[in-house]
């Protein structure tokens, strides 16, 4: 009996010591030093909260045309080589390298932000405030483009950190699917209709018709406000001193661009009420 295990043991320790020599033999090309990354999607549920993508901004409101809005809460993906993309319209876009290299890279590479605006038409989408790289942060322009079916189409990179997709979508292959003016309200749409008669006239240079039109767009959602907030000063004696001069001199500058506007008017034989002041007012 003590013979028969003295000599079980002896064979444990031989096929332990067989095992240790051919180890990193066996599970070589096998063992990953870290995991790939699972991180499809913004923010994936089942990974640890440090694994996480993490988005610098919310995106903004869905806007543009109603048709496009069933796209929002997709997502679609492309993999390209060693990388897979994934686009949310109205949300985000994604990229995830798809080898076991111990930093592969798992990203956001924009967040909705803005429509791109040329000639009346939804040119593209912009994501931005993706990931740092290096001193700015990645954007991604996505032109739409007529398709059998709703899909990324194409990945490129045209400078560095600033990337451009293709996404096909049989939404868009009617020749009006994407003009600008049909969404706005009747409002801004009169709008626009008055800013074109001035530009006409020349009553406006190129430039203020441009800034006149962008106003409009931001009004309407579809372009981010590019205006200024003022910081309130936390001195409530000066704050209440400051705001009344500041709204003086905002108004005694409204009534010499009226009175500006009122002599170009006459001078165009144009009546005074002409809608356009409002936009000045």
């Amino acid at each position: 009996m003590y013979y028969t295990s003295t000599r079980i043991v002896h064979l444990l320790w031989i096929c332990l010591l067989c095992l240790t020599l051919l180890s990193p033999y066996s599970f070589a090309g096998k063992m990953k030093i870290v995991e790939e990354p699972n991180t499809f999607g913004l923010n994936n549920p089942f990974l640890a909260q440090g694994s996480r993508l993490q988005p610098k901004v919310t995106p903004g409101p869905v806007s543009g045309p109603a048709h496009l809005r069933r796209l929002a809460g997709k997502c679609f993906s492309y993999i390209e080589s060693t990388y897979k993309y994934e686009f949310c319209p109205f949300h985000n876009i994604t990229q995830h390298e798809q080898s076991f290299r111990w930093n592969a890279y798992s990203g956001i590479l924009g967040i909705w932000q803005e429509w791109e605006i040329v000639n009346n038409t939804f040119l593209a989408m912009w994501m931005r405030e993706g990931d740092a790289c290096g001193n700015k942060n990645r954007q991604t322009k996505v032109i739409l483009t007529c398709g059998g079916s709703s899909k990324l189409a194409q990945v490129s990179e045209p400078t560095t950190c600033v990337y451009s997709l293709s996404f096909e979508t049989p939404l868009v292959c009617h020749p009006h699917s994407l003009l600008v003016y049909p969404t706005l309200s009747d409002k801004l749409q009169m709008e626009w209709d008055e800013v074109e008669q001035a530009r006409y006239e020349n009553l406006i240079t190129e430039q203020g018709y441009n800034n006149l039109l962008r106003d409009i767009f931001e009004d309407a959602g579809f372009l981010k406000s590019q205006k200024v907030k003022e910081k309130p000063d936390i001195t409530t004696t000066s704050k209440t001193h400051d705001s009344l001069q500041k709204c003086n001199e905002d108004v005694r500058k409204q009534r010499e661009e009226i009175e500006r506007l009122q002599a170009l008017l006459t001078q165009h034989n144009i009546p005074h009420e002409s809608k356009l002041r409002r936009r000045f007012q």
